[in-house]
């Protein structure tokens, strides 16, 4: 019998709510058995940015039926933070400077950081999309150091060459790319295809 894909995800205190929730949504759309940590500045993004009362799963996954554990940002212990547990890649969506720097300078504090830090010494899919802007000098080095570590940084920057009509548009863009760099199957209309109407006769 396969098992189901099994996806982690963080969620922290860089603006994109958005992002995240539509990474859950499509993830449980995909029957992938999703785990959640959220740091305490995600949740107050949760509650900032979609009026959410603490962390509501049904709410993320968009339905109540759906395969998510939840798990507590403090409980180290927990079985995301061994490398004895197996799975197919971590997103921390939104990721911010903070996060970002922990996990460049392997810093385990919390259980987000401590998972994310597993997934590179597992060798592991992980990716964070970075969506703070401006950077400074510090936060390309720390790219630098996720990315030679074996991390993806996936920053949150929308493409518009699929003609977006909305701001849902321009996130689902972001997310399918997640999605993809993970190896999650979706029918999300995101990647660019090779047509005559996308060809410019005066392009370089």
């Amino acid at each position: 019998m396969t098992q189901p894909q099994r996806i982690i995800v963080g969620i922290t205190g860089a603006s994109g709510a958005a992002y995240a929730r539509r990474t859950i949504e499509r993830l449980v759309a995909a029957g992938v058995e999703t785990h959640l940590v959220v740091s305490p500045l995600g949740q107050r993004l949760l509650h900032d940015e979609l009026g959410m009362e603490g962390v509501d799963l049904d709410a993320l996954a968009g339905t109540v039926d759906h395969d998510i554990t939840l798990h507590h940002y403090r409980d180290v212990g927990a079985s995301i933070a061994s490398g004895s547990f197996k799975h197919d890649g971590m997103i921390v969506v939104p990721c911010s400077n903070n996060s970002l720097a922990s996990i460049a300078t392997g810093v385990s504090n919390n259980l987000l950081h401590r998972a994310a830090n597993v997934t590179l010494k597992e060798r592991r899919k992980l990716v964070l999309c970075h969506r703070e802007t401006p950077l400074s000098l510090i936060e390309i080095r720390n790219m630098q150091t996720v990315t030679e570590a074996g991390g993806i940084v996936c920053p949150a920057n929308p493409g518009f060459y699929m003609l977006p009509k909305t701001v849902e548009d321009l996130v689902d863009v972001v997310v399918g790319r997640l999605l993809d760099l993970v190896g999650v199957s979706h029918d999300m209309n995101t990647r660019w295809t090779d047509s005559p109407a996308n060809f410019r006769a005066d392009a370089d």
